[in-house]
């Protein structure tokens, strides 16, 4: 017989992964905003939160803050249908302080909380190789390690505190950030020099780093391939934003940080945030003249 689990959020991230739990053998309780239709074998849909939960174990993969606090609370949130010891992973890119007041809650309901943001895009996602990263209570990370096993190809445990997981998420967005921005700001350039970008990409990629991240990033953006997007810019600008305020909580000047999210709230109000976070780069050769 296959155990149940709940997955929360059926996004471009969640889909895929919901879709791996039950090719693992899951019987998958999904619960999304919004009607989605097509779900493979495996997974049933459920009329709120509070029954995904029923299962006992529970993922959410949502878009914000917002919408994290909005499928948790309420007498149809999962909170309320979580059973006692029954296990919340959180997936979804959030504040620390989100984190931190969720777990919070969970304790006092007895129940166990992980968080383990990922690092990987929908590709990865339905490969089932992306990276978790997953803070949280030894015994509740052994809970939850067989459906790490199906979703990803591996996981970094950072210690008890399930908001440190977040920590580590949004500074590895910020680095992937100020990758664009650097892109970006050589790119334009060049151009400006008569080079190509798909050139400068190539001789960096193979000379200085001879990193995946450089090169898939580095080719969206030489191509301008900017949709469909894998991530949009509207929820980089987010991440920039959630980066910005961990700062000013611990007290740790980002002045880069500062910078790039400029950029990308400039790019939101030029109407880019449905594109991918990539066309962080085409904000900055506009500022240089290229257009």
């Amino acid at each position: 017989m296959s155990k149940e689990i709940g997955f929360i959020g059926l996004g471009s991230m969640g889909m895929p992964m919901a879709g791996n739990l039950a090719k693992a053998g899951y019987a998958v309780r999904a619960y999304n905003r919004t009607r989605k239709s097509g779900l493979r074998e495996g997974i049933v849909a459920v009329e709120n939160p509070r029954q995904a939960a029923a299962a006992g174990v529970v993922v959410t993969m949502v878009a914000d803050d917002a919408a994290l606090r909005a499928v948790c609370e309420g007498e149809g949130g999962l909170l309320a249908g979580l059973p006692h010891d029954g296990l919340h992973i959180s997936m979804s890119t959030v504040a620390p302080a989100t984190v931190q007041a969720l777990a919070g809650e969970h304790a006092r309901r007895g129940q166990r909380f992980v968080s383990a943001p990922v690092f990987g895009r929908p590709q990865a996602a339905a490969a089932a190789q992306l990276w978790i990263v997953a803070g949280g209570a030894d015994a509740a990370l052994a809970q939850a390690a067989p459906v790490f096993a199906a979703l990803g190809q591996g996981h970094f445990h950072v210690g008890p505190k399930p908001e440190s997981a977040n920590i580590v998420k949004l500074g590895g967005n910020f680095l992937i950030a100020a990758m664009l921005e650097a892109l970006g700001e050589v790119y334009a350039l060049g151009r400006k020099a008569g080079l190509a970008p798909a050139e400068l990409l190539k001789i960096y990629n193979t000379a200085l780093f001879k990193s995946p991240i450089y090169e898939n990033y580095g080719r969206l953006a030489a191509e301008a391939r900017f949709d469909p997007p894998g991530f949009k810019l509207r929820l980089g600008l987010k991440d920039l934003r959630l980066v910005l305020q961990a700062a000013q909580a611990l007290e740790t000047p980002m002045p880069l940080a500062s910078l790039i999210h400029d950029h990308m709230l400039a790019g939101v109000a030029r109407g880019l945030g449905e594109l991918d976070w990539a066309a962080l780069t085409r904000v900055l050769a506009e500022n240089a003249g290229c257009t």
